[in-house]
């Protein structure tokens, strides 16, 4: 059954709507909540009728999407998901969904040799990869890194929407350090990955103050057309370019950074540089120096000292006295703990 972009908007969008059990949902609502769905990503100004919103429920239960949905009513008006954990988004691909990724992925696999498209290649190993497990029982040959309990993976799609759309957000954010949630206005303007966890660079209403937050922090959001989006005052595309993860202070200026590695760790250096900034400076018997340019930052820190000894920093002299307080820290918590701390039962 072939299924159009409007009916796909409005499936999820009953779909959004039937997970949020805080609510009760009745028919007049997933109307309502598909008619704004449909204007804010396609512009559809018509209304939609109650009985399109029946036949795509009724759709959502059958076979013929591969959704069982398991929607029920309650006292005859209030519509909900009997398990509460189910969505649509957890439904196994049908056998037209293989057939339509599969066309896709022949004629992305055609640009892949173009240079232009070279950011392609491991998007389309994964896609390859998702599908050959679907039609081969689970069974894989290459495995990604991932991190199936990571949290915030689903506001990327509406984020990424709101970036593009230039929508001011009504946020709700909780860093880890606060004891309790903040509600502030917020410009978003740019989604960055680093480590499998996702981030939110932005600026926050009050001070116009850039922000970097983690979308696993994040714990709700919803567009606020009362406010005017302010575009950036940074060069939001070169914003991390100077930076070994996300951490940095408007206004921070990189530093130069040289270290040595002992000979035999140095070609994992040389084939997978820290940054794209990195430069040999010497080959020895005895090791290599090489110097990075970059924000001092936690992430840097954390890089350098993942090389425990094979690695020393030789300036600036403040990061290698940095580097050494922090390593002696790590020698006394061994030291002094190995007699009173015991492994607690698994």
């Amino acid at each position: 059954m072939p299924i159009n972009k409007s009916a796909l908007i409005r499936y999820k969008t009953i779909d959004q709507c039937l997970q949020n059990r805080f609510r009760k949902w009745t028919l007049e609502d997933l109307v309502e909540a598909c008619s704004e769905a449909l204007y804010e990503y396609e512009g559809v100004t018509r209304g939609i009728s109650r009985r399109a919103i029946q036949l795509d429920i009724q759709n959502m239960r059958s076979e013929k999407l591969g959704y069982n949905a398991p929607i029920v009513v309650t006292d005859k008006k209030y519509y909900s998901y009997e398990d509460k954990n189910y969505s649509i988004t957890n439904s196994p691909l049908t056998q037209q969904d293989l057939g339509t990724l599969n066309e896709v992925l022949d004629v992305l696999k055609q640009f892949k040799g173009f240079g232009y498209f070279q950011e392609l290649n491991g998007m389309v190993t994964k896609l390859e990869d998702k599908l050959y497990k679907q039609q081969h029982k689970g069974k894989s040959y290459i495995d990604f890194e991932k991190n199936e309990l990571l949290r915030g993976l689903e506001h990327i799609d509406a984020l990424h929407k709101s970036i593009i759309g230039r929508k001011t957000l009504d946020l709700v954010y909780q860093s880890f350090r606060a004891r309790q949630p903040q509600q502030f206005i917020f410009y978003p303007y740019l989604l960055k990955e680093y480590r499998n966890r996702w981030f939110l660079l932005g600026a926050r209403k009050k001070g116009n103050a850039t922000m970097i937050l983690a979308l696993d922090r994040i714990e709700s959001f919803k567009e606020d057309a009362s406010e005017k989006y302010r575009k950036p005052e940074i060069d939001v595309a070169d914003y991390f370019n100077d930076v070994i993860g996300v951490s940095k202070v408007p206004g921070q200026k990189p530093v130069l950074v040289v270290m040595k590695i002992v000979k035999e760790h140095a070609p994992y250096i040389i084939t997978k540089p820290l940054h794209p900034s990195q430069k040999i400076v010497k080959q020895g018997h005895d090791g290599t120096i090489f110097s990075i340019e970059v924000i001092w930052n936690f992430e840097l820190e954390r890089e350098i000292l993942g090389f425990g000894e094979q690695l020393k920093v030789l300036s600036p002299k403040r990061l290698a006295g940095k580097i050494t307080a922090r390593m002696k820290q790590s020698l006394e918590l061994y030291t002094k703990s190995k007699v009173t701390d015991e492994m607690p039962a698994l």
